[in-house]
């Protein structure tokens, strides 16, 4: 995460806390910081929420946050990580989104990072009213306008809010919809097609989901479903096809990136008993229809679609470009300054790579190899350089007119 990333999210923390404290009727407490009394509450509010939404997941679907110990749990640690989260995804896009809904809402992180992102009207949508509340109260703390509306995409005949926007956030959403069996892809991908309507011309859908494997492969089948139906994917997906990481059962896809935790965020979880050393999500960038697939740059390239899977006297990732999911390997010995970023890529990354060999489930690099890096994790890939245009043609002479 960046270093602007971090300092925005810095900024925020003590507004979390006084918007904690001031809906649990408590005037007094350090700034910016919990009490070791506040930690032991709210941390095993952390890990309720965190047994019921990754492990047992007896409350996705829930209206847990109606409940208030488990809404302060997840304003104090699940926020400042969605918040996080959202500002990474938010660095593909394309284009800076000047209109954004944020459906599935909650208490905000998602529509504050598009807010800190550039958006100049935001508005957050939920089912929880307590949940708005406290979206409004921290919009207020910040100095900031947020629109909020009620939805619940639960409720039969539930509608969209009003308009069309430049991008539409789903953060932590999807996943909770509908049931927990294959049955809830159909109904999930029809929800994001009605969403996708609401998206205009050369915007985007966002979709941000768990890391959990059940969640990640989950959301690649629903990725199917609107790739077969015609959209388009613009991140992170260079494979246009059914996606290869469902292939095999052990497989998923999930981008992780580094970041400066909280001090809050750690004391948190350190109390709930489990780490959180980055930051680890599903998510997808969806076209709305009739828009093309991306062209990406010219070349062989491939996403660093797994962590560094470094073997005795060799380096090798899992990447998956256009040609699909394959294995990368390169030999020390071939290591030079043309491809020493090959032996330092993060999960996420996109490069170019030449003199590829086939070689078991992918490629070898050889010893005149080079690699590229296109674009770094959290980063949009650019688009193929438009071809020059051709020179016009003069135009004829007019011939004068007879007298």
């Amino acid at each position: 995460m960046s270093n602007a990333y971090s300092k925005d999210l810095e900024r925020w923390l003590p507004r979390l806390i006084s918007v904690w404290r001031a809906s649990r009727g408590r005037e007094d407490g350090p700034e910016g910081r919990l009490t070791p009394q506040e930690v032991k509450e709210v941390g095993a509010g952390v890990k309720q929420l965190s047994l019921g939404l990754t492990r047992e997941r007896q409350l996705a679907g829930a209206r847990y946050m109606d409940d208030p110990r488990l809404l302060g749990a997840y304003l104090l640690f699940y926020w400042p990580v969605s918040y996080a989260q959202a500002r990474q995804v938010l660095g593909e896009l394309p284009n800076r989104p000047r209109h954004v809904l944020d459906l599935g809402s909650g208490p905000g992180p998602v529509a504050f990072a598009a807010m800190d992102a550039g958006a100049s009207e935001v508005t957050a949508a939920d089912r929880s009213k307590p949940a708005l509340e406290l979206a409004r109260k921290l919009a207020t703390e910040a100095g900031e306008a947020l629109a909020t509306r009620e939805w619940d995409p639960l409720k039969k005949n539930a509608t969209l809010p009003e308009g069309q926007y430049d991008l539409i956030t789903m953060g932590h959403v999807v996943n909770e919809l509908y049931g927990a069996t294959d049955e809830a892809l159909k109904p999930r991908a029809a929800l994001l097609e009605s969403v996708l309507t609401k998206v205009k011309k050369g915007g985007s859908l966002l979709v941000m989901e768990p890391a959990l494997r059940e969640t990640s492969r989950n959301l690649l089948k629903v990725r199917d479903l609107l790739v077969e139906r015609g959209y388009a994917i613009r991140a992170p997906c260079l494979y246009r096809g059914a996606c290869p990481a469902l292939v095999k059962e052990t497989d998923w896809c999930h981008a992780e990136r580094a970041w400066p935790m909280p001090k809050v965020v750690e004391e948190l979880a350190r109390v709930a008993g489990f780490h959180k050393e980055s930051l680890k999500m599903s998510y997808l960038l969806v076209a709305p229809k009739g828009e093309p697939w991306p062209e990406p740059p010219p070349g062989r390239l491939f996403r660093i679609v797994s962590e560094s899977l470094e073997g005795k006297g060799r380096q090798r990732y899992i990447g998956c470009g256009p040609e699909g999911r394959v294995g990368l390997a390169m030999q020390e010995r071939h290591r030079a300054e043309k491809n020493e970023k090959f032996f330092h890529l993060q999960r996420g990354d996109v490069i170019e790579a030449t003199d590829l060999e086939t070689k078991g489930d992918g490629y070898a690099l050889g010893e005149n190899a080079e690699v590229r890096m296109v674009a770094q994790a959290g980063r949009g890939v650019p688009p193929a350089p438009k071809p020059p245009e051709a020179p016009r043609e003069p135009a004829a002479p007019v011939p004068p007119e007879k007298p």
